[in-house]
């Protein structure tokens, strides 16, 4: 597990811009956290690392939004679903086959219905107002390989190892 911490809508919106300046064709960013926790500020961060120009707004009612950049981002918002099957009548496949960037507010709630290779990021709230801790879990070998270069991206907001209690291996460096 990587954890950051930002303090402001700014930092949250410029450390999702770190991680898109990672993306490639088919990534999958699952982001999960209680309402208000900074998951559509995260997208639009996202959005405008990858040249979205539109306006990015929460797909509450509608669920997905796609816009374009240097890659497609498909931001989809699935707190309206009932059951994990209305998931798969999405078009998740076909959404990541295209080569774009799939983004999922709530996507924690449909994990059954999602490939098995995706970026699980989880905000949550902090002491104050503006504070964000977000945890970001790689799942599948497509973002095991990628640990480094996310710990690199997201260097200015890492939080210390021995605040969040994780042991550091043998070579000094934190677990994943």
């Amino acid at each position: 597990m990587i954890v950051a911490a930002t303090r402001s809508v700014g930092e949250t919106r410029a450390l999702a811009a770190a991680l898109a300046e990672l993306a490639r064709p088919g990534d999958l960013v699952v982001l999960a956290g209680d309402l208000g926790a900074g998951k559509t500020a995260f997208v639009q961060g996202y959005g405008a690392e990858l040249g979205v120009t539109e306006r990015i707004t929460s797909p509450t009612f509608t669920i997905l939004s796609s816009y374009q950049g240097r890659l497609p981002l498909h931001h989809l918002d699935v707190y309206r679903l009932d059951q994990v099957e209305e998931a798969y009548d999405l078009g998740l496949a076909e959404l990541l086959d295209e080569g774009g960037v799939t983004l999922i507010e709530w996507g924690d709630t449909i994990l059954p219905a999602l490939p098995t290779d995706y970026l699980e990021i989880r905000f949550l709230l902090g002491d104050h107002d503006d504070d964000r801790r977000l945890e970001l879990v790689g799942v599948g070998a497509r973002w095991a390989a990628r640990t480094r270069a996310l710990r690199t991206a997201l260097r200015p907001w890492l939080v210390d190892d021995a605040q969040v209690g994780e042991a550091p291996t043998a070579d000094g460096g934190a677990p994943c």
